[in-house]
């Protein structure tokens, strides 16, 4: 797929008008046992640090290792599980009592937006652990809100993105293989709705519009996925460190996140915030309803067959979600999923940034179109 052939010459555009803007991280370090750079790190931004740690995190990575140094002090904190305000203001308590300076977040991606947020609000820096590739969270300079019940609720944009991405890759190569996977989903998204803002002169989500370093990293993220994805998988059951894991997890973090920040979100992450509406897609993670999403987006905006074949069939290879039932919903239950719909078209929401005008009654329709296609593919296949 020629980039130069399906996005428009932005060249002639009036630059005065249409301000192009990029967004990184300040270091991103990848590696194995990346975590003994923690310590020099830490002394680099602070004194008093503070680790937002899951409970996964503080009980089996944190019980081995040891960053105690005589020039700083170190408080350990345990995460509550949903990236919520109230979770937030109880973090901010924390931050202020202790004189924290240097926020360090270990863990999955709600730990770490909650993190990125609490430094922020707290004017100091944080440091990003990711310990699963499953979302592209860790270096983008914006984080998701949620009820304390897991709805999505608003993002919440960060004055800068994190300092330091520190990346273990022994601690990526144990994780559960499904984490992995669900990152891919999530990385799945970023060309898609890159080209969409693109096609559309839609702005991305630092507040300007797609460079050609943006646009042509999220393009690299997915030839990334297609060429590497089936191997790393293969790696992560095994646990073992693998070139094609160290690419997937690369392209997962920091190919996704540069992507889909500095180029822009659609229809993809749209559903994915719709879905999270309905109790029933609880259980999955944010990149399997991501990958839904995308195929979702696919139907939306009418893309051509050959690409549609190419997606679902990365898709079922790796064992994204291709059907309803694949994120819990066992019927078509229409009123349900106009609920979806709605959601996902609420003004504010990225999938108008898709050509034509987008109504619930189309996507819920794209949404039904998808589920078939995979449920027929599923069978010709002999699974159903």
């Amino acid at each position: 797929m020629d980039i130069k052939n399906i996005t428009s010459n932005s060249g002639q555009l009036d630059t005065k008008k249409r301000m192009l803007k990029a967004v990184f991280p300040g270091k991103y370090i990848q590696g194995e046992n990346a975590l003994n750079e923690l310590p020099a790190l830490i002394k680099l931004y602070g004194k008093n640090a503070l680790i937002l740690a899951s409970p996964t995190v503080k009980s089996h990575i944190l019980s081995r290792c040891n960053f105690a140094d005589p020039l700083y002090s170190l408080f350990i904190e345990e995460f509550h599980s949903e990236c919520s305000e109230k979770e937030l203001n109880r973090l901010a308590e924390i931050v202020s009592r202790l004189k924290v300076d240097v926020i360090i977040g270990m863990g999955g991606g709600k730990t770490i937006d909650a993190a990125k947020i609490a430094s922020d609000r707290a004017g100091i820096p944080v440091i990003v652990v990711p310990t699963i590739a499953s979302t592209d969270a860790p270096c983008s300079g914006c984080a998701v809100i949620y009820s304390d019940a897991g709805t999505f609720e608003s993002v919440y944009y960060q004055k800068m993105n994190p300092q330091v991405v520190l990346v273990d890759m022994n601690v990526m190569a144990e994780a559960p293989t499904r984490f992995l996977v669900a990152g891919m989903g999530d990385a799945l998204a970023t060309w898609f709705e890159a080209r969409s803002c693109e096609r559309t002169m839609s702005p991305n989500e630092c507040g300007g519009y797609s460079t050609m370093t943006g646009l042509n990293l999220a393009k690299l993220c997915f030839d990334t996925l297609l060429s590497n994805g089936a191997e790393a998988k293969t790696a992560s059951e095994m646990h073992i460190i693998s070139p094609a894991l160290n690419r997937i997890v690369e392209a997962n973090i920091l190919l996704s996140g540069i992507g889909f920040e500095s180029s822009g979100l659609a229809s993809a992450h749209s559903v994915h915030n719709g879905l999270t509406a309905l109790d029933e897609t609880h259980t999955f993670y944010h990149g399997e309803k991501v990958a839904f999403g995308v195929l979702t987006g696919l139907h939306l905006t009418d893309a051509l067959p050959d690409e549609m074949q190419i997606v679902y069939s990365f898709c079922e290879e790796i064992g994204l979600p291709t059907t309803f039932s694949d994120i819990g919903l066992l019927e078509i239950d229409r009123s349900k999923l106009f609920k979806v719909a709605q959601k996902a078209c609420l003004p504010q929401e990225g999938i108008h940034h898709e050509a034509g005008e987008i109504t619930p009654e189309k996507v819920m329709l794209a949404m039904i179109a998808a589920d078939a296609m995979g449920r027929r593919r599923k069978k010709e296949a002999g699974k159903a």
